[in-house]
């Protein structure tokens, strides 16, 4: 394998301007098993050693950041690098705090003697489809709006997410438009309810609805949220692939999925590669044959995206050296790509 790839990272000042993405929020996405994770957090390191501040952020319910950083990692931001903060996210924790704050908020809104009723409700709404996502889309917007603030005084210069398998991020990051809509028809309710309530009363003024005031702001926020995320220059996704049929086709999936969210697509990056010595097998050479098939398959396909290439390494990634080695080959094939679409 080219030893070259064991070079230290380019210095500060090969990124941004390198052919990188360079959006404040930036999600790394892909089927499962693609490497999302290696590729995020040497993304990350790398970003870090070229001078940014940046938090790495796992929402794969499959967390493996600590392992690669040698580091215990939770639900708050602990440094494992220099200019490098990372996080994991626990969806199951997240799930059950959210609920606990749904049933603070109710507490605060409903008579004591349907608290009881309330809950049960509040219970039985958790086990249905979708409470996951929505407590971990909340965490991800306290993530963006409130702790990193990516991009703004004070905050991170990136936050990078290394995401569950697409499918399940492409229904994650969908939930702007399906949390806007329900909330602005509890919002319109809400506002009725309250004008009945100010005629019977006969004063004409609307009543305080702690309520009301509570899905308001959810609402700021939920909107927020939707425009960083539709914002093609504060937040972008690299998609993760190999060049293997079934990952090729999920990205073709997933890129008209993205985009129909109005989601912006920074580029695509190939993974595990075959060095060319390995054509001197007969066994290898046929596995290079096929990998050069459907490299070229990937090149049909997403011929306008920026391709980033990585090499499969001669060991697993195991460890600050190894994601030295794929942050180097990211910065090169960056380079590459950006020279040969200035010719």
């Amino acid at each position: 394998m080219d030893q070259s790839i064991n070079r230290p990272i380019e210095p500060a000042g090969a990124h941004p301007g390198a052919g990188l993405p360079t959006a404040p929020i930036l999600f790394f996405s892909g089927k499962g098993g693609v490497g999302k994770t290696t590729l995020a957090a040497a993304y990350a390191l790398g970003a870090a050693q070229a001078g940014r501040r940046v938090l790495l952020v796992s929402t794969d319910p499959a967390h493996n950041l600590g392992d690669v950083f040698a580091h215990s990692l939770g639900a708050t931001p602990q440094t494992v690098r220099p200019g490098l903060d990372a996080v994991e996210i626990d969806p199951d924790a997240e799930c059950a705090r959210y609920i606990g704050r749904v049933k603070e908020n109710i507490r605060a809104c409903v008579r004591s003697s349907l608290i009881g009723e309330a809950e049960r409700h509040i219970d039985m709404a958790a086990r249905a489809p979708g409470a996951y996502e929505a407590a971990l889309f909340d965490r991800i917007v306290a993530i963006v709006l409130d702790e990193a603030r990516p991009g703004q005084p004070g905050g991170y210069d990136q936050v990078i997410f290394d995401t569950a398998p697409t499918g399940h991020t492409v229904r994650l990051l969908s939930l702007p438009e399906l949390m806007g809509a329900w909330v602005d028809g509890l919002l319109r309710y809400r506002s009725a309810h309250n004008r009945e309530r100010s005629q019977w009363l006969g004063g004409g003024e609307v009543p305080e609805d702690p309520l009301y005031d509570l899905l308001s702001e959810r609402r700021w926020r939920i909107a927020q949220m939707r425009d960083a995320l539709l914002d093609g220059r504060r937040c972008a996704f690299v998609l993760v692939l190999t060049a293997e049929h079934l990952p090729i086709q999920e990205t073709a999936r997933a890129l008209p999925d993205l985009e129909a969210y109005g989601l912006t697509v920074w580029g695509l990056a190939v993974n595990k590669l075959l060095p060319a010595e390995a054509a001197e097998s007969a066994f290898l050479a046929q596995r290079c044959a096929a990998e050069a098939r459907h490299l070229a398959t990937i090149d049909r396909l997403f011929a306008d995206r920026t391709r980033l290439r990585v090499p499969l390494l001669g060991s697993d990634v195991d460890s600050l050296a190894g994601l030295e080695a794929i942050a180097a080959t990211l910065w090169r094939s960056a380079a590459e790509s950006a020279t040969t679409a200035a010719c």
